[in-house]
């Protein structure tokens, strides 16, 4: 497996799949051909069909230059090796195409060139699977948050302490924003609001107000373009670090926790990213919002002092509960329903690190089975469901504003 480093990006939303990994891809073309004329970005399948809501074109136009490129979209073609391929092309003076590449955004901020396999990525972890890196852990007497640093060097927690830097900014950044959401849907930000009423509530209200205002600022912040931490994707920035921020006041943990339960649930991210996938347009939201809600589980479980079985116990159920999440932006924007989606994650992700600490950690589907599972559920998902706007809510929404 790759390193942390690879899991938790930095970057402006809203999308790290449609956003982050062609800004990204357009970088390096662009390197690579700074002497051309012009150029051609060729779209395909998910990246057409949600582009524009995602803001696909802006992010490859703001790096190669509105006046020098061509995006073509291409809804209904596919690439063979994900739903979210690209075709770059250098152009001479006569248009005719001098340099070209194939490449993939594959999730989390991502890309990944044609052709290339998993075993040709450098690897940070030998081992791939929870129940190897658990078996590990057990038999040296070590943690999660241990294992991490054994791999990884102790340099990774500077890295993971300006990740959590990150994540603070963007939510009281949320927490202070009001206005309407750019896009075509005129949709409120709502993270204030919900804030300022939870303060004034019962106690019996705290842990579902506030999580939820902390995730719906982040998210917020995510969709208006802000700078947020890919956890493990944009879509689904905003369940590990409301889940953290409330544990982080109630308990009056120090940063030095909050890094470590980072470390721990990048890892069962990390997992679920090699041996699934964390990208939406592949397997549908479970991707996404079901990694992060299993991320933010295992993180929470570890902060309420649980042991290496009830984390992976609570990291299996906040995936496992959901598989066959599908992902249909009403649209095309990461507003509707991914924003409340993130905040009933973030709460859920409380609740079944809590449920695991009332258990001495025995369960019959270990992480693993529950990751091969989501893979599987993913791939016999319709396209409709993966990223493309075409079916769902997305669907019921287009039809309604017809009418």
């Amino acid at each position: 497996m790759e390193s942390l480093k690879e899991l938790y990006r930095i970057g402006v939303g809203p999308s790290s799949s449609h956003t982050m990994g062609p800004r990204m891809a357009a970088e390096i073309f662009q390197k690579k051909n700074s002497v051309a004329a012009g150029y051609r970005v060729t779209l395909f399948e998910s990246l057409a069909a949600t582009g524009k809501g995602h803001l696909t074109d802006w992010a490859v136009l703001s790096v190669l230059g509105k006046d020098k490129t061509e995006i073509v979209w291409k809804s209904e073609e596919k690439m063979p090796e994900h739903p979210n391929g690209m075709l770059f092309e250098a152009l001479d003076a006569s248009r005719e195409i001098v340099d070209s590449w194939k490449i993939y955004s594959v999730g989390g901020g991502a890309i990944r060139e044609e052709g290339t396999k998993c075993s040709d990525i450098k690897a940070v972890y030998e081992l791939n699977d929870i129940a190897s890196i658990m078996a590990h852990c057990e038999d040296k007497g070590i943690t999660y948050w241990e294992y991490v640093e054994e791999c990884e060097g102790p340099e990774i927690w500077g890295f993971l302490l300006e990740i959590w830097a990150v994540m603070e900014e963007s939510l009281e950044r949320g927490l202070d924003a009001e206005g309407v959401l750019p896009g075509s849907i005129g949709l409120r930000r709502q993270a204030k609001s919900y804030y300022r009423k939870t303060r004034l509530a019962s106690a019996d209200m705290q842990l579902t107000g506030l999580t939820t205002a902390y995730a719906l600022a982040v998210s917020e912040e995510n969709a208006a373009g802000g700078v947020i931490v890919t956890a493990p994707t944009c879509g689904s920035c905003g369940i590990v670090p409301a889940t953290l921020k409330y544990l982080k006041d109630v308990y009056d943990l120090k940063d030095n926790d909050i890094i470590r339960a980072l470390a721990t649930a990048g890892l069962f991210g990390n997992v679920i990213k090699m041996n699934a996938s964390i990208s939406g347009a592949e397997v549908g939201c479970q991707g996404e919002v079901g990694s992060a809600c299993a991320m933010a589980s295992a993180a929470a479980n570890q902060l309420m002092g649980g042991t290496l079985r009830q984390i992976e116990y609570a990291a299996e159920m906040g995936l496992e509960h959901h598989l066959g999440l599908t992902c249909d932006p009403v649209d095309g924007l990461v507003q509707i329903p991914c924003i409340e989606r993130n905040a009933c994650a973030a709460t859920r992700a409380l609740a079944r690190a809590q449920m695991s600490i009332l258990s001495d950690g025995s369960h019959r589907i270990p992480f693993d089975e529950v990751v091969t599972v989501m893979k599987e559920t993913g791939h016999d998902l319709p396209s409709l469901y993966r990223e493309t706007s075409g079916g769902g809510l997305a669907k019921a929404y287009n039809a309604r504003s017809k009418r």
